[in-house]
């Protein structure tokens, strides 16, 4: 568990102040998967604690964190070139297959 307080005007989250208190869990599902959680609460912003979740799976390869690349262009295209040679790949197999 992750408790996060001490926030302020410098990092407001969905129009929150500075009274915010986030708890985020981690709970292992099976071997390849991790539910996130976390539960939002500022009594000056919402009239209720809420609370998100999502399912994080294992993967494969590299893991690029969102927001180390906000703005990065050349991620963009890095990614594109990506693709671009997935589709190449495809179409030489089913070329190969027939």
């Amino acid at each position: 568990m992750v408790d996060v307080t001490n926030f302020d005007a410098r990092n407001p989250f969905r129009g929150s102040g500075d009274k915010l208190h986030v708890v985020e869990r981690f709970t292992p599902v099976d071997a390849n998967t991790i539910l996130y959680r976390f539960t939002v609460e500022d009594r000056e912003t919402w009239d209720k604690p809420w609370t998100a979740e999502i399912a994080m799976s294992r993967v494969d390869g590299p893991i690029f964190e969102f927001a180390c690349h906000e703005g990065n262009y050349g991620l963009r295209n890095t990614l594109q070139g990506a693709r671009v040679a997935e589709q190449d790949a495809a179409a030489a197999a089913k070329k190969a297959g027939k």
